[in-house]
């Protein structure tokens, strides 16, 4: 057993226990008001991929409640962040992304250097020269970090670094080389529901057995879930091997050939979310149903899918990560990262969710979902588009599986305003990933980082 294996608690001993929601973490337009200033204020949290600022003069704009900020690559290996706001009179200075070589203000032609100095003030000798001094016109600096090919920032200028935030998950990531990948697809839209409804839908597997019970003639659902500090995991640790169908449908009987059921699963993962791994793991997948024998031992049938998935990536000119199975095992299948980023992460590839609020408004969010994947060397798309789309149902666009989940939430939205409801009570084995997240946020809006990483 490696340190991150170890790392895992044993279920009776998990640290957190799931206890209930209050309905208004999710409703009340006071919470939100407390998210705004206690938790987005000062947390640090994602604005974009390194590979949307690859030049530059390049710029992202990031916005979160009523904050804007300018994200810009300043240099080939240095990335600037500022607040989005003009010195003179508050107008904005960008929106969302393109490139620069000076930043400009639409409404006076105030501008400045990419770094954010050096501004330029029309008719500036009209101002008292003690007034108006260089330090004074520069932009609002906004703390900048990256890892693994994304880009974070933090409002709060006496934050702690980066690394100590996404302690201990890193350790767990690091391996994949999440940096190594690309866009693949991107895509965005509004959705009817808070912000930690929509990501919560993905921060559990607890619904598969009803949401998306189609896959259940392919695997075992049961999931187990752990804290990590503000952030968590799942996985399927003790679950029947891939391919099996699920104990809910057969009783809790073996599945005795299990490779039709692993080419099912990778065949609807890809036709259905045609992102993550699954790409690239159907043609190992149809492999292990042609050539491993009838009969073999289960586990060997999985060494064997391993085995197909790294010979179909080095074929293809991957570069495979530097990962062991002790480290994939440990790692399970979904991150959350506090406070609003979700990660599903294999070898050759991650699909990714992020939420977050439309303004103060408790009852809408912006949610994303995109797929990275592993690309030959100098073949990743130049550049991939964001696409957005409101229908929630159009399986065309989101796939079978994304329209399933959409189909909840604004009706969890919704039923949480009932005077019936109390709140939401997680279940204490798989869904401790969203218990802790409540218990780190309402720390963390009293408190930020000098309240319990992991509060009990």
């Amino acid at each position: 057993m490696n340190d991150l294996t170890s790392a895992l608690p044993a279920p009776e001993r998990n640290p957190v226990s799931a206890g209930i929601v209050p309905a208004r973490n999710y409703i009340s337009p006071e919470f939100a008001r407390k998210e705004a200033e206690g938790l987005w204020s000062r947390v640090w949290q994602m604005a974009c991929r390194e590979e949307e600022i690859p030049k530059i003069g390049d710029y992202y704009t990031y916005d979160i409640v009523d904050q804007s900020i300018i994200v810009i690559r300043t240099a080939a290996d240095e990335i600037k962040a500022f607040h989005n706001v003009c010195p003179h009179r508050g107008r904005t200075i960008t929106e969302g992304c393109g490139h620069a070589n000076r930043l400009f203000c639409k409404y006076h032609g105030w501008n400045w250097k990419i770094d954010g100095t050096g501004a330029k003030v029309v008719d500036r000798h009209e101002w008292p020269a003690d007034e108006l001094t260089d330090d004074a016109l520069n932009l609002a600096p906004v703390n900048v970090g990256r890892w693994s090919g994304w880009v974070y920032v933090n409002m709060d200028p006496d934050c702690v670094s980066l690394e100590e935030h996404l302690s201990p998950a890193k350790d767990f990531l690091d391996p994949f080389d999440l940096g190594g990948l690309r866009y693949h697809w991107r895509k965005s839209t509004v959705l009817d529901c808070n912000w930690k409804v929509a990501l919560e839908a993905f921060d559990e597997g607890y619904h598969v057995q009803t949401t998306h019970n189609q896959m259940l003639r392919y695997f075992d659902d049961w999931t187990q879930s752990y804290a990590h500090g503000r952030h968590a995991h799942f996985g399927y640790w003790e679950s029947m091997p891939m391919g099996s169908r699920s104990p809910r449908l057969t009783g809790g009987a073996p599945t005795e050939d299990i490779r039709p059921g692993i080419r099912d699963y990778m065949e609807d993962m890809a036709a259905t979310l045609n992102a993550g791994s699954a790409v690239q793991t159907v043609h190992a997948a149809r492999r292990v149903e042609q050539e491993v024998e009838p009969g073999t031992p289960a586990m060997e049938v999985l060494m064997k899918f391993g085995q197909f998935i790294y010979e179909h990536a080095l074929s293809l000119g991957l570069k495979w990560p530097d990962i062991t199975a002790e480290q994939m095992q440990a790692a399970g299948i979904d991150w959350h990262l506090f406070p609003n980023q979700i990660m599903l992460m294999g070898p050759t590839g991650s699909l990714n969710y992020r939420a977050r609020p439309v303004g103060s408004n408790p009852d809408k969010c912006i949610f994303d979902v995109y797929s990275l994947q592993r690309y030959p060397e100098g073949e990743a798309p130049p550049k991939v588009e964001l696409e957005w789309s409101q229908d929630h149902a159009d399986t065309d666009f989101w796939g079978l599986i994304l329209t399933q989940d959409f189909a909840n939430v604004a009706e969890v939205q919704k039923g949480m305003k009932s005077k019936g409801f109390k709140g939401a009570r997680p279940n204490p084995r798989q869904e401790i990933a969203i218990s802790n997240f409540h218990r780190a946020l309402e720390d963390f809006v009293e408190n930020g980082y000098a309240g319990e990483g992991n509060p009990a």
